[in-house]
């Protein structure tokens, strides 16, 4: 039988002395051991991981800076992790054997210089975590938590999945000779990233419910059989994704931008990164903090309503429902992680329509960079926020790309082929998004066709937009 995860036994030479602790979000209490809920035993609220040696024992800012770009040309396995080249401020496994790692990080910065002439924004940036090995952010989170699940001994991993979660799961524990179990929404999600779990040999369970009914099943799987969990309520799971902002801040020189925009799903990406720069700010890493956004869709819009109707005090759960699978979640299970990071940095929280995500995809495709229809959200979002004046045209704005355009390439090919509202209350007013299509064109076979129609193409300019 697996044991508990605890932080209690030492570590070797390579790796510093094991001292993180678990800590309730809720009382505070602290322990050295999680149970498989990872929930708190005293007043049941979600737990996160701290460490006394992050800010005790840590080498000063200008010391960690210099030590963290210095690895980036180092051939060391652990270094050629974006996640494990900054395991000072992560909690340290007892063996660096134990690391499972597929290189995962190292995204790219971009500029986006057509949506910034759009918006009016000079200094707007993607960082796009769809470049990660498996396509999604959840790359960064899962080699953490697969190796903490490696370390106790687990044979049997599992997670509920809108199918980001399921892929890089699958990834990881086959990297790391585990086994995999998957529950997901039957016909709620992309194709291409139930074949990535299935093509990791994932055992996958296509449920009939939706991803909070997965979810709720997942957690009753944990209590009677020796499976470990690798949802996003999972602390280890967060650690790896706070080193986003690491690298970010880093691509940026260590100068925080104004604002930082994300998708919000079941809100553990956002948490991560706040939880990032809290911790940065204490440790004098960064001289401010930015404000950190969370963007939803309106059909899964539980965190909005949830500031708007509840001001946070409890989580209004919604029946989510948007072409956006990525963050098709009525009941976030960090809610509580995301309203402590709203307040912390003083961020917005909006939502954006189906109409507003598709156009806005369409014009981070033109960026020549595409996203997934949820890491779309960000630029929708970031044009309310603008016409709001939240935020300022003479700011600096990241959006986080969270996902790859393959990964879900029905709705680029309905999009652009005009069938992506056929039969909804949204086709009429779709048509307004026919400048952003781009759909194939079929001809006879000959040089006349294809010249006609080049010079057609010639007189129309790419379409970009302020709205």
């Amino acid at each position: 039988m697996p044991h508990s995860i605890t932080s209690e036994k030492g570590s070797e030479p390579g790796l510093p002395q094991a001292t993180f602790r678990f800590r309730c979000i809720g009382c505070g209490a602290l322990g050295h051991a999680a149970a498989q809920d990872f929930r708190c035993s005293q007043c049941g609220n979600l737990l996160e991981i701290t460490d006394p040696s992050w800010k005790s024992a840590s080498l000063p800012a200008a010391a960690l800076k210099s030590l963290w770009r210095e690895r980036r040309s180092s051939h060391l396995p652990l270094d050629l992790s974006g996640v494990w080249r900054f395991r000072e401020l992560l909690p340290k496994p007892q063996s660096e054997q134990l690391v499972i790692t597929l290189h995962e990080g190292n995204t790219p910065l971009y500029d986006l210089p057509q949506s910034s002439h759009s918006t009016g924004i000079a200094r707007l940036y993607a960082k796009h975590q769809g470049m990660n090995p498996t396509g999604s952010f959840k790359d960064t989170g899962m080699t953490v938590a697969s190796t903490f699940a490696r370390q106790a001994g687990y044979r049997w991993v599992a997670c509920a999945s809108t199918g980001n979660t399921s892929a890089s799961m699958a990834a990881y524990t086959a990297r790391g000779g585990m086994r995999s179990l998957v529950l997901v929404p039957e016909g709620k999600i992309s194709w291409s990233k139930l074949s990535q779990a299935l093509d990791y040999g994932a055992l996958t369970c296509q449920l009939r419910t939706d991803f909070d009914g997965c979810l709720r099943l997942l957690q009753e799987l944990v209590r009677r059989a020796p499976v470990y969990q690798l949802n996003s309520i999972n602390p280890f799971r967060l650690e790896g994704q706070k080193t986003l902002a690491f690298e970010l801040l880093e691509q940026l020189d260590w100068q925080p931008p104004d604002h930082i925009i994300v998708p919000g799903g079941n809100l553990g990406n956002s948490s991560a990164i706040g939880k990032a720069l809290l911790e940065m700010l204490d440790l004098g890493l960064i001289p401010r903090l930015p404000k950190l956004s969370v963007i939803q869709a309106e059909g899964a819009n539980a965190l909005v309503r949830t500031l708007r109707e509840a001001g946070g005090k409890h989580l209004v759960s919604v029946q989510a429902e948007t072409r956006a699978t990525a963050i098709r979640i009525g009941n976030p299970a960090s809610w509580e992680k995301a309203v402590r990071v709203f307040h912390a940095t003083g961020g917005a929280c909006e939502q954006v329509s189906e109409l507003e995500i598709a156009q806005a995809k369409a014009e981070i495709g033109a960026e020549g960079i595409g996203c997934e229809p949820a890491s779309a959200v960000t630029l929708a979002g970031l044009k309310k926020l603008l016409r709001q004046r939240f935020v300022k045209p003479e700011e600096t704005v990241v959006l986080v790309l969270t996902g790859n355009l393959l990964k879900d390439p029905d709705f680029t090919m309905e999009f652009h082929r005009g069938d992506l509202f056929k039969g909804t209350a949204h086709q009429q007013e779709s048509a307004r998004l026919n400048p952003f299509r781009h759909p194939p064109v079929v001809l006879d076979a000959t040089l006349d066709a294809v010249i006609k129609t080049l010079e057609q193409a010639e007189k129309s300019e790419p379409m970009h937009s302020n709205d």
